[in-house]
């Protein structure tokens, strides 16, 4: 198999998340509050999937935030607060400066504004990317066949040159299911590993 694009997924992949932080954070403010936050947040999930998608606004998401979080923070306060989950995976972002000499990269999260704007936007790593392709912007989140099909639009090549890297399976999938290859990423000595089998050989910068 020939490739002439790598697409990576950001979250968990390049980028670790933990919620626990802004969970504790509300906790502090009300003992339970960040408990009860968390239980509404997986109830409601369908909340979280649709400002992904950008079907509702950020001042529809942030209402319903603040009212869950009983009006104990301001909007900007959650923004920032909520944003603070994200950490550096080094090993894998030092392979995109390798891959971007031979392949097209691209990035495809399923992601939403406020993530962006106080979470990771100011990364350098973003830079190594031809095109973000992210959900709240394209109006479409994994696995939806148009977010993968955006990519295509952008690139120019057939279905089968695109690999997809995300950590989770059924994303991979959808992938799969539009004419990529793709691996589960489950971590940096096991993507070396994958990559390697499909003939995408990377010297390992950790020597």
């Amino acid at each position: 198999m020939k490739y002439s694009v790598i697409v990576f997924d950001l979250g968990n992949v390049l980028i670790p998340f933990d919620y626990s932080r802004p969970i504790q954070y509300f906790n502090n403010l009300k003992p339970g509050l960040g408990d009860r936050f968390a239980e509404l947040y997986k109830k409601n999930y369908h909340v979280h999937r649709e400002f992904e998608r950008g079907s509702i606004t950020r001042t529809q998401y942030l209402a319903t935030m603040i009212e869950w979080l009983e009006n104990m923070i301001t909007e900007e306060e959650f923004s920032k607060i909520f944003s603070d989950i994200f950490s550096l995976n080094e090993d894998v972002i030092a392979l995109l400066p390798k891959l971007k000499e031979k392949y097209t990269l691209c990035l495809l999260s399923n992601t939403n504004e406020i993530h962006k704007e106080y979470g990771y936007q100011h990364h350098q790593f973003l830079n190594h990317f031809d095109k973000l392709f992210l959900s709240h912007e394209v109006g479409a989140i994994k696995p939806d066949e148009e977010i993968y099909r955006a990519v295509e639009n952008f690139t120019k090549c057939p279905s089968g040159e695109h690999l997809f890297i995300d950590d989770i399976q059924e994303y991979v999938d959808g992938a799969k299911a539009c004419g990529w290859d793709g691996i589960r990423f489950t971590g940096y000595e096991k993507l070396l590993k994958d990559l390697k089998e499909k003939n995408i050989v990377i010297d390992d910068h950790r020597g």
